[in-house]
């Protein structure tokens, strides 16, 4: 860490607009970034003041004509402890097997998304150096028809049933949920139960755009039309004409082009940077947001007019820990995914395995349990995954972080006992309070995310803090 308090991050990359993404949203939970243009000068660096502070390594695997996986070598023979980010094109698994067998921390997809680069750097910063605990292995390029995504939950099954009626309509759908439930996936498969379905799906991420490029992006520009428009650009919504615009991370969208979405959603035409007319598209506009949008209105942060035209049909999708019965059906699916990766093969999971992932909350959902699938089977060396194969999901699933020494007998944070010493079990408001009480060491007295992975509301959960005599401050 630096002498100011910030986190020191290096990207190691050599194309200045990605440069300067990565440092302004780095900055947003600050940190500071120091660039390599190459593979060489990165590992120079390494001895400089800056480099001895490094807190985590960015690096693209395009940076360079060298081979990746031996700078990753390198770097990890240097700092064994220090995460290394790989950033990877669409749908380069070979590339991010290749970096993760090298010794890579976890991969990220390009375009970078702004939660997911947070996220990682988060985990970053508290010492975590491997990837199973990270929601960003980006989905696998497969488009899924709605009787080919897994899950029998009730909560979940009715979400899609909404889904596929809309995707006969024309209107738009708005997706809610947290990030990692498979917002993307839901919108492929109305995409592709629509009269639409031969048409374009054009899938934009709002969040990993710079704002100032935002209405250039998804209405184009023209040729002079700013500083730096040096030739005619086509936006996404001219792209996706005939078919399907997914918009996701909505919420992320600046105020000034939630206006421009605004009035094409009433109009049905566009009106690019610098053009002096109007242009007409037949756009199907899904937009999906891991935020309420509801309280960003009442926050002032999103258009209440635009809301209301999004969210003509709304599709809320359930968190994994809300489907957790889902997880084995789920998990050998994706496996079966992965194993068409190129370097990759059929491997098969546990009893046991599947129910320590059964146990986990997931608090990055399926995207996490997808991250978590894709490591083990990089580095599995047998024929099916074991509990062991998983060892800091199993940590966490104990309730005790990461890379931290095993409870000592009778802690608290060890979990909830069940029995008396005389082998009966305890009272129910015992047991409870224990519950409780861990609850809020484990996130750190915030109540709102106590409440809300406990599943009640906050006044239920001070309710309770009163009758069970729980000190919250002591707790």
């Amino acid at each position: 860490m630096t002498r100011n308090g910030q986190r020191l991050l290096m990207l190691i990359d050599d194309e200045p607009a990605q440069r300067r993404l990565v440092a302004a949203i780095a900055a947003r939970r600050g940190w500071r970034t120091v660039f390599a243009g190459d593979f060489e000068t990165a590992i120079a660096m390494l001895g400089t003041p800056d480099g001895m502070a490094l807190d985590s390594i960015i690096l693209d695997h395009a940076a360079s004509d060298a081979d990746a996986a031996a700078l990753i070598g390198e770097l990890r023979e240097r700092r064994p402890q220090l995460p290394i980010l790989v950033l990877t094109a669409n749908g380069s698994a070979a590339a991010a097997v290749s970096a993760m067998r090298a010794g890579a921390t976890d991969f990220l997809v390009k375009p970078i998304a702004s939660e997911r680069l947070l996220a990682a750097l988060e985990v970053a910063a508290g010492g975590l150096a491997a990837g199973e605990l990270r929601p960003l292995t980006e989905k696998l390029s497969v488009s899924l028809a709605f009787d080919e995504i897994v899950g029998s939950a009730p909560q979940f099954r009715a979400a899609l049933a909404i889904a596929a009626k809309a995707a006969r309509a024309r209107v738009p759908v708005l997706i809610e949920g947290e990030s990692g439930v498979g917002k993307e996936v839901v919108a492929e498969a109305i995409h592709a139960a629509s009269p639409r379905s031969r048409k374009p799906a054009i899938a934009v991420n709002c969040g990993a755009i710079p704002a100032n490029l935002v209405e250039s992006e998804l209405f184009g520009h023209e040729k002079g039309a700013f500083t730096g428009a040096f030739e005619r650009k086509i936006g996404r919504f001219q792209d996706a004409d005939g078919g399907t615009l997914f918009l996701d991370e909505v919420g992320e969208m600046p105020l000034d082009a939630q206006v421009k979405l605004l009035r094409v959603l009433q109009t049905g035409e566009i009106q690019p940077l610098g053009a002096r007319h109007p242009r007409e598209v037949d756009v199907r506009v899904i937009a999906a947001t891991n935020k309420s949008l509801l309280a960003e209105v009442e926050a002032g942060r999103f258009r209440e007019d635009l809301y209301y035209r999004l969210n003509v049909v709304q599709v809320t999708i359930p968190a994994l820990r809300e489907r957790a019965g889902d997880i084995p059906a789920l998990a050998r699916h994706l496996l079966a995914r992965i194993a068409e990766q190129p370097g990759l093969r059929q491997i098969g999971i546990t009893d046991d395995a599947l129910a320590l992932l059964g146990s986990y909350d997931w608090p990055g959902n399926v995207r996490q349990l997808q991250n978590a699938l894709f490591r083990a089977a990089v580095l599995c060396e047998g024929d099916g995954l074991t509990r062991a194969d998983f060892p800091q999901i199993a940590q966490l699933a104990a309730g005790r972080p990461a890379g931290s020494a095993p409870p000592q007998h009778g802690s608290g944070n060890a979990g909830v006992t069940l029995f008396r010493p005389d082998g009966n079990l305890r009272a129910l408001d015992e047991i409870e309070a224990d519950v409780i009480r861990l609850a809020i060491g484990h996130y750190r007295g915030r109540m709102t995310e106590v409440a809300r992975r406990l599943g009640i509301g906050r006044s239920t959960l001070y309710r309770k803090l009163g009758e069970l005599g729980i000190d919250q401050s002591a707790a």
